[in-house]
């Protein structure tokens, strides 16, 4: 089978470095192996992506010389495809409606006598809405009452029947705990869909075999293996490279103002420029 890879940023700014070495990486593995390299635009969250940052991704790409294969898939234009996943967990008792809010959740979680906290920092939800009577859910439901879509990880966990881990280029084998982040959310009242959703969906449909992102990733990886067992998606194989970082060891990020390869580019610097001073030395394999 051909390896395909793919670069899946979203449009919340302008690519800095961080970016166009995550880009490289996937990209020079896919050219070396004769494979195909895709570009994802991962526009899920309509109140912080923005049209003109879409456009800004695939022109700095271009100009950096990283060429794609095949059309931009925008995940914004696919939101009935999620909406059927979400059913079809829902309908096999594997996701719920909670309808906590995030002040609900901090004060039950300082009242209880630990403060569990998922592999990302966020507070690991206590399953308070898990507990809901299906008549109770109803009547809330019915009433308009907010809500998100959690995943019963426990119930995910049993019907994937199996130990769940993934095969890593770099970390090699890793075995998947997926219950340290809890009941995770699958659709937000802000977005049809989440990121572990939709990621996971996208690379299965997108015949995805290698997955290229930064390490940062990397726990995330287990709530993914959990959805693709319980759905029946291929397992592709995952390399996780390092971070980027400043002078001063920080990690590259649009919060803290990185320098963009927009404002790079206003400086004079030249696309082979930007790709030397982005190149991670990471093997394909």
């Amino acid at each position: 089978m051909s390896i395909v890879t793919r670069f899946a940023p979203s449009p919340t700014g302008f690519l800095h470095l961080g970016h166009v070495a995550s880009a490289l990486v996937g990209w020079r593995c896919a050219r070396a192996a004769g494979g195909r390299f895709l570009l994802r635009i991962e526009d899920i969250d309509p109140t912080r992506c923005r049209p003109e940052f879409a456009a800004a991704i695939e022109e700095d790409l271009a100009w950096a010389g990283l060429s794609w294969d095949g059309p931009v898939r925008a995940q914004s234009a696919h939101l009935p495809a999620y909406r059927a996943v979400l059913t079809t967990l829902a309908e096999r008792g594997l996701l719920y409606p909670c309808f906590c809010t995030r002040a609900e959740i901090q004060r039950e979680v300082r009242e209880a006598a630990s403060a569990p906290h998922a592999p990302d920092g966020s507070l690991r939800y206590p399953g308070t809405c898990r507990a809901l009577t299906p008549a109770d859910r109803r009547h809330r439901l019915a009433a308009g009452a907010p809500h998100v879509l959690r995943l019963d990880m426990a119930a995910a966990l049993r019907a994937a029947a199996t130990p769940l881990w993934f095969d890593d280029l770099r970390h090699g084998r890793v075995l998947c705990a997926p219950e340290r982040f809890g009941d995770v959310v699958l659709a937000r009242r802000d977005a049809p869909a989440s990121y572990h959703l939709c990621v996971t969906h996208d690379d299965a449909v997108q015949d995805v075999t290698l997955v290229t992102r930064g390490d940062d990733l990397l726990a995330a990886t287990d709530v993914h293996r959990v959805l693709q067992a319980v759905m029946g998606w291929p397992a592709p194989r995952y390399l996780h490279h390092p971070l980027l970082t400043d002078a001063e060891g920080r990690r590259l990020a649009k919060r803290d103002q990185a320098l963009s390869v927009r404002a790079l580019r206003a400086m004079g610097v030249g696309a082979e420029e930007v790709r030397r001073r982005a190149t991670l030395a990471i093997p394909c394999g």
